[in-house]
């Protein structure tokens, strides 16, 4: 069983980058990877596209939250990554996968108060992932926190879903 919503941060979570040091714009796509101005590669790791296909699935509400001083080209990179269509369907821009994006510098607290109030639903029903141990600060909201030192893949996932388990069945 999933939480109602699951939030991930982008930098080193979902990507191995900072979308904000690493990467130059234009983007653009070339073949089937995204790039920037020098060639350089902007891709999800290796498992993401199809665990958010699973929770679009699921019927789970899919967050960003990411405190990045280059917003717009996070939105950019996450309209040209192509992700896998469902049974064969076209593929699709990873940014129609997410229910709410909130990417802008400032505290992660900040962020899921916005989702808050945006969705409705209950900090106790969000789970977060991020690379970054001083953004367990969420926890203070109800928010259950999964640190990714290597990003996110199915095991991590997993172990997050676990955890947010653990917390709910008392």
């Amino acid at each position: 069983m999933y939480p109602k919503l699951i939030a991930f941060d982008l930098d080193y979570t979902l990507w191995n980058l900072w979308i904000d040091t690493h990467v130059t714009g234009p983007l653009r796509r070339s073949g089937d990877i995204v790039v920037d101005r020098y060639n350089a590669p902007i891709e999800f790791y290796t498992d993401v596209p199809a665990i958010l296909r699973r929770l679009r699935d699921q019927g789970v509400v899919i967050a960003a939250c990411s405190r990045t001083s280059a917003p717009d080209l996070a939105r950019q990179a996450l309209t040209l990554i192509l992700v896998p269509g469902k049974d064969n369907e076209p593929l699709q821009p990873a940014i129609e996968l997410f229910d709410d994006l909130q990417i802008y510098p400032g505290s992660k607290l900040k962020h899921f108060r916005a989702v808050h109030a945006k969705t409705g639903i209950p900090y106790e029903e969000m789970l977060f992932f991020d690379d970054e141990p001083r953004n367990r600060e969420v926890e203070r909201l109800g928010v259950t926190f999964h640190l990714t030192p290597t990003g996110v893949d199915n095991e991590i996932l997993e172990a997050g879903v676990r955890a947010w388990s653990a917390r709910h069945s008392t």
